[in-house]
């Protein structure tokens, strides 16, 4: 079993919420602009490196912004939550004995932070962030990497993940099973994956199957 972290067992809020909203108010407070400028002039910056390990880098953003991207996150880490029933499904998991690794794109600033502030890191075998590895979860070739590392047979491994680029990555690199997160950030609509098979949560995931009619009577 392979988990995604953002968007997929902790709720995405806490991260757009940075990037579209405590990052832009900051530039704006630094550059002397509105807060509409300044959050054009961070998205644009943000697309020069989108879909690359880069984007995901907290000393980059730090660097290239000069902002004190980490210590700015702290300041909300308030917002950082499981989604609902993850917990359950964890827990499931380690009652069953399946071996289950945390797969994330996020930079080690974050992911520090998060293990700290929920107890996920508890239920998994391991943990790896994309940045041990030089390449991203959207290139192929991160997973014959992680391959290397983990112990895994691509064709009877389930991804649960909320990005799409990732899973077509993960899908070309031969993993069998792979499971869309539809809603990764409670406050926004779903969108379910014309591609993958895709849900709203992990309460779908729990729930049981239908008895037979002879116990449902």
């Amino acid at each position: 079993m392979l988990l995604d972290m953002d968007g997929t067992l902790l709720d995405r809020h806490f991260d757009d919420h940075f990037f579209l909203d405590t990052t832009p108010r900051q530039y704006a407070k630094q550059n002397g602009l509105d807060f509409e400028t300044a959050k054009a002039e961070v998205l644009a910056i943000y697309e020069e490196v989108a879909g690359s390990l880069l984007w995901y880098d907290l000393d980059h953003w730090s660097k290239r912004l000069q902002m004190d991207i980490p210590l700015l996150k702290l300041e909300i880490a308030h917002l950082i939550q499981t989604r609902p029933y993850v917990m359950p499904f964890l827990q499931c998991l380690k009652e069953r004995g399946l071996p289950t690794h945390l797969v994330t794109n996020a930079h080690a600033h974050s992911l520090n932070l998060k293990l700290a502030r929920t107890p996920i890191g508890q239920f998994m075998d391991s943990v790896h962030s994309s940045h041990d590895y030089g390449l991203a979860k959207e290139q192929p070739a991160f997973w014959t990497q992680l391959r290397g590392r983990i112990d895994f047979n691509p064709q009877t491994t389930l991804l649960i993940e909320d990005s799409e680029p990732v899973l077509r990555s993960a899908e070309a690199f031969g993993i069998g099973h792979l499971l869309h997160i539809a809603q990764p950030n409670l406050q926004w609509e779903p969108q379910y994956s014309q591609r993958f098979p895709s849900v709203q949560g992990f309460e779908q995931l729990l729930q049981p199957a239908s008895p037979p009619p002879s116990e449902a009577a």
